[in-house]
């Protein structure tokens, strides 16, 4: 029966944007929370990518395989602990023709962000700076002023809409995750709890008006039907209005070996040229990229109306840096996996030497990423005796797969372990200066991306 009943929600999940989303009764509250309850309870059907997502290429190839993972955000409760954790294949292919890399399998939207889902982007003051900054660098390098709206897909707790709420513009957010939506709601960004689509597009123009920049920080890779994403934001934007998408780059994660940012949400791994074609066929245009340091390596896209804005040489110059790479080879893509197969190595010995001479060993910060490295390394709690958390949503609860308790920072202090593996490595420079008492105590920090060290 639960096989059954799982088989027609996927359906209805496969069939919602395309014939459902229009209809106000199925995006209503109390239709949102019994889709949540059921998907919570049943074992959600992972369907295998057959087509590339951008280009509908069958020329996929496989590059790495994680193995079978559980979500990485999919937390447990210390009642949970005992019974059946799901588990999904997370592997990675290449799109032989156009070069966009993607999961080789689709854990429905609705599972993974209906469970308490406790991703929340101001966690950190590096982050914050980071989304207010560039809500500024946007209002002033297209001249938004109070008429123009801004909407940002995959908005989470409003941080990003913040920083463009003080520039003096409208904003509204759309998140799927209700919790998120909630705390964004009560601090005064308004948030639709929704999967953005070309559907809800069309009722947010009806109510709302055209915008003039919509952004997607870190969710444009969690689409799984992109071109209706995109035909939304198209009928969405005013003529001069512009798509601003932020993403780990491809590029990054393949030279830094930063196979942790892989994870069931990430459906897609971003970069250049596999992008100037995707927009191509919508009669968009990608006229510029910007490098950013956040999140080992992040690029901005910004993307408009074919013609609207002239194409900066940064675009080819960076195609150019892909190519050079070789991150479109497989070749260059299997070597990858070489060294991502060396990392696990490298780490387990070092953790184990470190162990072998009695000393303890604990984690800091909880986020998705970490999960992915905790799983396919095989790290529990033989290695960690418990992670420290700054998000508060995340203390109290264990890690997916690995089960290793979450506390708040300050034990850290209270306890003073001997090291402390730094799973958001990402903002190791903020996380090591809010707890340098630790190291002043003659604690020491490990870093295990690209290689592990101890600091």
């Amino acid at each position: 029966m639960e096989s059954l009943i799982s088989r027609i929600l996927y359906k209805l999940y496969s069939l919602e944007q395309r014939f459902l989303g229009g209809w106000a009764l199925w995006r209503s509250p109390s239709m949102r929370r019994a889709k949540e309850f059921l998907f919570a309870r049943v074992r959600p059907e992972v369907m295998r990518v057959e087509v590339c997502r951008f280009c509908q290429s069958k020329n996929l190839r496989p590059f790495l395989d994680l193995g079978n993972q559980p979500p990485s955000d999919a937390f447990l409760k210390k009642e949970e602990l005992n019974k059946e954790e799901l588990r999904f294949p997370l592997d990675v292919f290449l799109c032989v023709d156009c070069g966009q890399a993607q999961l080789g399998s689709v854990v429905p939207s609705d599972y993974l962000y209906c469970k308490n889902y406790p991703y929340e982007s101001s966690t950190t003051k590096t982050g914050r700076e980071h989304f207010y900054g560039m809500a500024k660098d946007i209002c002033e390098r297209f001249s938004l002023s109070k008429n123009d709206l801004v909407i940002d897909m995959g908005s989470n707790v409003g941080i990003l809409l913040g920083g463009f709420k003080t520039q003096g513009v409208r904003v509204l957010g759309v998140d799927p995750a209700r919790i998120m939506a909630e705390i964004a709601n009560t601090s005064g960004i308004e948030t639709i709890v929704d999967t953005f689509s070309a559907s809800l597009a069309r009722i947010i123009l009806k109510k709302y008006g055209k915008a003039s920049a919509i952004t997607g920080t870190n969710v444009f890779a969690h689409i799984r039907n992109v071109d209706d994403t995109v035909e939304g934001v198209k009928n969405l934007l005013t003529d001069k209005g512009i798509l601003v998408i932020e993403a780990p780059h491809f590029l990054e994660l393949v030279k830094r070996v930063e196979y942790d940012t892989v994870y069931h949400e990430h459906l897609s791994y971003l970069s250049i040229k596999p992008l100037v074609r995707f927009f191509r066929k919508h009669g968009m245009e990608l006229f510029d990229v910007e490098k950013i340091k956040i999140h080992g390596g992040s690029i901005r896209f910004y993307v408009s109306r074919a013609g609207a804005y002239p194409i900066a040489p940064r675009v080819p110059a960076i195609v150019k840096e892909e190519e050079a790479e070789g991150i479109y080879s497989l070749g260059r893509l299997h070597r990858f996996r070489t060294a991502v197969e060396e990392q696990k190595r490298l780490l387990i010995e070092m953790l184990r030497g470190i162990k072998s001479q009695g000393k303890r060993i604990v984690g800091v910060s909880a986020p998705a990423k970490g999960n992915t490295l905790l799983n396919y390394c095989g790290i529990t709690t033989e290695y960690l005796d418990y992670i420290t958390e700054k998000a508060q949503m995340k203390v109290g609860l264990f890690t997916p797969g690995t089960h290793i308790p979450v506390y708040g920072d300050d034990k850290l202090l209270q306890d003073q372990p001997d090291y402390a593996l730094i799973l958001a490595w990402n903002f190791a420079d903020e996380i090591m200066s809010n707890l340098s008492e630790f190291k002043k105590r003659g604690g020491k920090f490990i870093i295990p991306i690209p290689k592990p060290k101890i600091v």
